[in-house]
């Protein structure tokens, strides 16, 4: 399978490169060439499977070519071995055909490690079988950091500098990256927020000269078509525990980077029935304006109580734009430089097909935290304000009610206490077990200005073999 760019003049690459590579040299997001299509009894014949086993079956057609079946059997059983229900994704029903799937039953509480321990694993096998080393550099707004330090915090050949926004989010997501020991691990907290730190990132992939040529970058975040490509597999999961693929199945994802729902987008490409995916944003809601207006137009990033979601720049987006525009990456080009200047729209035509699939909501602080406390009293379940988001629009955009809607649950509630209170709830969350001495352990972290110059000088200065 060959990988090509979003905006059309990079070359096509093996599974190998785009897992190293992260952004193409021409700024685009690589997407497969074309797609692995399953029959519905295919899928059918994949009833029972346990987790594992379902994600080979779903992800092997992306990676055959560079990874033996059997070698990635074994990290697909390592990754999911170690998530503390055998399910991996459980799905908890809330009312009459309406569900949350679990995705936070991974070592740090967020649905990011379904990918970033994957990811992990895969960066070790290539690496080690071409014998190099490179620098992760990646942005998080809480969630991706700690999944990506865990994920990758073993690996021989890899040095970690991951950038959040400074004060910006929950104690928890920052003392789960902070706490982390380990030579080759580097938290850097930016004076600026989420975007910011993206930002950076993408200028730093797209000239690398401040590395010296003695090493490359890699990417974790969801520009890495890894990350993607394992968050397919909770689609076809929940599908199959539902009645899938003989009816068809609505989700609601809370998104701010737009990588979770594109995710879906590909499980319905790849043949499993998908009736709607509804967007559900908090007031950084550029996904929502687009998707219920056709204006793709920046506005000032505010801080929210799902500060997960505090972006403005959906990178994955770009995903969707270059399928909409028939995959010409010049015209996908010549629409985002035309964004970064102004509100653009698309044609008209192709913003209908995508309102076929596509629904979305955006939910405010104050609708957040009634969805936690009426979720609570009516079910004594206690949602994280990602989640909460996720069940609020679901039940706004829903267009049928005899089909199934699946909320995607994003993080563990404790992650994020605040919201909690704020609700108006007694109840306090707990950490699990294995995180019980969290706000014991020692946190190692480094301010910097919000300055691409004072950050890549610092990772210049500070990977391991610099």
């Amino acid at each position: 399978m060959r990988y090509i760019s979003t905006r059309g003049e990079a070359p096509a690459l093996g599974f190998e490169d785009v897992l190293l590579t992260g952004l193409a040299t021409d700024g685009g997001l690589y997407v497969p060439e074309s797609l692995p299509h399953f029959s519905l009894e295919e899928i059918r014949s994949w009833r029972g499977l346990p987790y594992a086993e379902l994600a080979y079956k779903v992800m092997y057609p992306f990676v055959e070519d560079a990874i033996p079946a059997d070698e990635f059997r074994k990290m697909l059983d390592e990754t999911y071995g170690v998530f503390t229900h055998k399910s991996v994704a459980p799905l908890v029903q809330l009312d009459t055909n309406e569900w949350v799937m679990e995705l936070f039953r991974g070592p740090t509480l967020a649905f990011k490690d379904f990918a970033l321990q994957l990811l992990g694993r895969l960066l070790d096998y290539v690496l080690e079988k071409r014998n190099q080393h490179v620098v992760i550099m990646g942005a998080t707004s809480g969630d991706t950091g700690s999944a990506a330090i865990e994920g990758c915090r073993r690996c021989k050949h890899v040095d970690i500098f991951i950038l959040h926004p400074y004060q910006r989010v929950s104690e928890v997501q920052r003392r789960q990256m902070t706490t982390v020991q380990g030579d080759n691990i580097h938290n850097i907290a930016v004076k600026g927020n989420f975007d910011d730190c993206q930002r950076m990132v993408k200028d730093s992939f797209g000239d690398q000269s401040f590395l010296g040529g003695k090493t490359q970058l890699a990417a974790v975040n969801s520009i890495n078509w890894a990350r993607i490509m394992a968050q397919i597999v909770y689609y076809f999961q929940a599908s199959l525990s539902l009645g899938g693929p003989d009816r068809s199945m609505a989700f609601s994802v809370p998104t701010g980077n737009f990588g979770d729902i594109f995710a879906g987008y590909l499980a319905k490409k790849m043949g499993l029935p998908i009736s709607q995916l509804v967007i559900a944003t908090n007031r950084n809601d550029i996904l929502h304006r687009f998707m219920s207006g056709n204006k793709y137009e920046q506005h000032q990033l505010e801080h929210t109580l799902s500060p997960s979601m505090d972006i403005m720049v959906s990178s994955n987006f770009e995903r969707l734009l270059f399928d909409l525009h028939g995959r010409d990456g010049a015209a996908v080009k010549e629409l985002l430089e035309n964004a970064s200047r102004g509100p653009v729209s698309i044609e008209d035509y192709r913003w209908k097909h995508a309102r076929k699939l596509f629904d979305s909501d955006a939910v405010d602080d104050k609708a957040t935290c009634d969805t936690i406390r009426e979720t609570f009293e009516q079910n004594e379940y206690l949602l994280d304000p990602h989640t909460a988001i996720g069940v609020r629009a679901a039940r706004n955009c829903r267009r049928d009610n005899a089909v199934p809607m699946i909320t995607l649950g994003t993080a563990h509630p404790a992650k994020f206490p605040d919201a909690i209170v704020e609700s108006g709830l007694t109840v306090k969350p707990e950490l699990p077990a294995h995180m019980a001495d969290l706000f014991e352990r020692e946190e190692r972290y480094t301010v910097l200005e919000n300055n691409l110059v004072d950050v890549q000088g610092f990772l210049a200065k500070h990977w391991k073999n610099a």
